[in-house]
């Protein structure tokens, strides 16, 4: 049922977008389960531990304790609205912090206190840095064994390279902390009952007054530096009022992303800490009238367009999600309106696919549950059903104002495994089922393999897999049979070589005539594939040079050693000839695709194999066995540091080795180590390696 909060229409200034991103474990889900009991959205606190959280709603998050689709939800917060989305911390699901980030305007990223900034810490806080966005730290499980805050705001500086400011102190170390001093009112804060409802504000420790002092002055200082009349009075000797300090701040955050960082500490799992943070989400993070207008293109002059957050601006919005609703039965489209407003029933414009579409029932999400609403306005997160051809990444607008927003970039697949229907009945379900799943994960991959007619399902990883086939036979109800995962190698070559392609046939009246010469240069790593019209002096007429890129893109799909697709190479058509009567776009597509196979043969071809980035938490005593194992696999170590008690070896390995690894790694380590594993690049495979894959 809606409430009046709920329905109530909030002022823009008053709306907060964000986002809770971090590495797995670090208490992502257990903090915005705090977030929602205390803002009032849920009356009980989610269990991970007992699969009864609001956020992880799915069998497969429940059953597993990890985030696997980011869920969205709304709280409210003194007089602010906060649209909150709490993202996965597994790099498996990438996509899904990737696609969030675009669309928040402040993210809190949370850190684990033992253990600092993880791999996973560094991968979302670069992929906010590409976004912009303006962030908040919060340092997680003060309590728990080795935590310690300096040495947090250490890794901080180090590893994300940008200055730390402490907001707060812990009052205690490890299961002794019980509170926080408030480093701009000066109280110490601490919990008086077990669910952290009960606050006691008081005198900060004395023991704490030389480092209260420390933290604290960095802190004015950098509020005082925003403003001149701030800076002033600092300067004078003045003391700064709490209101004061913190308009500074919030222009530290909001202005200098990439150099400072606001840092707040607590224990989530043990209610404390949460909610200062919710303070500091409302006192520093943007609203949608802090972020700059939205930039789109015009589709029809090419010309920079600019959207503010305002309702009275055209309609303007990105879909970033696709979900198939388990309680509506409904394809769910989730939008951000970045400017104007639409009501449900309303024609829109996709601009990206140029087709008109019909707006649904609005909705307000609070994870899988929906409030329905008759309009959303610019600066809103919700979705909405009835949308047939939006795919995530695409622009709605108004059709009398078109616009096209910047889209999505999502990493290639790196692991691919093959599924087969087990009954007929089931293959009339599978290309169902397996449409369906990606068209919400645009991380997922499907195609057939021409050869042996098997179905390939391409993904981020061995868990990403798995559970999208799970889904598919708990969700869809289909029944398949999968083989091993195999890797999704890569072919390219070493070498710049020119080609001849040359296809003619003469069968009786018209015949078939497309002739062309490639020039195949080799590109850097990850530089992808470049076709370019080179011709000079008419040898072949404009219309049969997109044909031609037709064939050479094609041809990339299947190289010529074992099949794998062609990348990092810049393809141009330099020559050729044509006929007047016989020649045809077929005829040059199909010479296009001749002279590249033959090229390539002649070009020194590679098979390039994904190395992932590893990084594993072990106890001191198996760091040996630990080493030698990555060893093995063609693992190079790259660091090796110590994190608290424990030690945390990085290495770069091929993915094919790594297949298995969770169950070594326990066997190695007696169960009592962890690891963590992400695409890091593609790379020459040895010649040994490459004649195994060959065949």
């Amino acid at each position: 049922m809606e409430t009046a909060k709920e329905t109530q229409r909030y002022p823009l200034d008053k709306v907060r977008n964000i986002g809770i991103i971090a590495h797995i474990d670090a208490g992502k889900t257990t903090t915005t389960e705090r977030i929602l009991y205390y803002t009032g959205k849920t009356y009980k606190i989610g269990d991970i531990d007992k699969g009864t959280t609001v956020m992880d709603w799915m069998d497969q998050e429940r059953e597993r304790g990890i985030t696997i689709q980011s869920a969205a939800t709304t709280a409210f917060w003194k007089d602010c609205r906060i649209n909150i989305i709490d993202t996965p911390g597994h790099v498996d699901f990438t996509a899904e912090v990737e696609r969030s980030l675009r669309v928040l305007d402040g993210a809190v990223v949370i850190f684990d206190g033992k253990m600092g900034v993880e791999p996973q810490s560094e991968t979302v806080w670069h992929q906010a840095d590409r976004y912009h966005i303006p962030r908040i730290c919060y340092i997680n499980k003060m309590d728990g064994l080795g935590a310690r805050f300096e040495a947090n705001l250490k890794s901080i500086k180090n590893k994300l390279e940008i200055e730390p400011l402490a907001m707060q102190l812990p009052i205690g170390v490890e299961s002794d902390f019980k509170g926080i001093v408030d480093l701009v009112t000066l109280k110490a804060i601490y919990w008086e009952d077990e669910l952290g409802v009960k606050t006691r504000k008081d005198v900060p420790p004395a023991e704490m007054n030389a480092e209260i002092g420390k933290y604290r002055n960095k802190l004015i200082e950098a509020a005082a530096e925003k403003e001149d009349e701030l800076l002033e009075k600092f300067l004078n000797g003045q003391e700064l009022t709490p209101t004061e300090i913190k308009r500074g701040l919030r222009k530290v955050c909001l202005e200098n992303i990439h150099k400072k960082v606001l840092v707040f500490c607590g224990t989530s799992l043990k209610n404390k800490g949460v909610q200062p943070l919710l303070d500091g989400v409302v006192d520093y993070l943007p609203s949608p009238l802090d972020i700059p207008p939205v930039k789109g293109i015009d589709p029809k002059t090419g010309e920079m367009i600019l959207r503010r957050a305002s309702s009275d601006e055209p309609f303007s919005a990105l879909a970033f999600k696709i979900q198939m609703d388990p309680i509506i039965k409904m394809r769910l489209t989730y939008f951000r309106v970045y400017s104007g407003k639409i009501e449900s029933g309303a024609q829109v414009f996709n601009s990206t696919q140029k087709d008109r579409e019909r707006m649904g029932r609005i909705l307000l999400m609070h994870a899988e549950h929906q409030e329905e609403i008759k309009e959303i306005t610019a600066g809103e997160i919700g979705a909405v059903s009835g949308l047939k051809n939006t795919k995530t990444g695409d622009t709605l607008c108004d059709p009398a104002n078109h616009i096209i927003l910047e889209s999505i970039k999502f990493p290639d697949p790196v692991i691919s495994v093959a599924i087969e229907p087990k009954t007929k009945a089931d293959q009339e379900k599978l290309s169902y089922s397996l449409q369906r799943l990606a068209e919400e994960d645009p991380t997922f991959k499907i195609h057939v393999d021409e050869e042996t007619g098997q179905t390939i399902l391409s993904g981020m990883g061995e868990l990403h897999l798995e559970i999208l086939v799970d889904r598919m036979m708990r969700e869809f109800k289909v029944e398949g049979q999968v083989g091993k995962p195999q890797v999704a190698y890569r072919e390219t070559i070493r070498r710049s070589v020119e080609a001849e392609g040359k296809y003619i046939r003469q069968s009786g009246g018209r015949g078939q005539y497309g002739h062309c010469w490639l020039r195949l240069e080799p590109k850097g790593r990850g530089e992808g594939f470049e076709f370019m019209d080179a011709i000079r002096g008419g040898s072949i007429p404009k219309e049969f040079i997109a044909p031609i890129g037709k064939g050479v893109k094609e041809a990339c799909e299947n190289g010529v050693l074992a099949g794998y697709p062609l990348v990092d190479l810049k393809v141009s058509v330099y020559d050729g000839s044509f006929h007047d009567v016989d020649s045809s776009e077929m005829a040059f597509k199909i010479a296009g695709s001749m002279a590249l196979k033959e090229g390539v043969r002649k070009a020194d071809p590679v098979i390039l194999e994904p190395i992932m980035q590893v990084d594993v938490v072990t106890p001191e005593e198996f760091m040996g066995e630990v080493i030698g194992d990555l060893n093995s696999k063609r693992g190079q170590i790259q660091n090796m540091e110590q994190s608290g008690s424990v030690k945390v070896v990085s290495a770069l390995v091929p993915l094919a080795e790594m297949f298995g690894y969770s169950t070594t790694l326990r066997s190695l380590t007696q169960g009592r180590a962890s690891y963590t594993m992400e695409p890091s690049h593609y790379q020459e495979t040895p010649i040994n390696i490459m004649n195994q894959i060959i065949g």
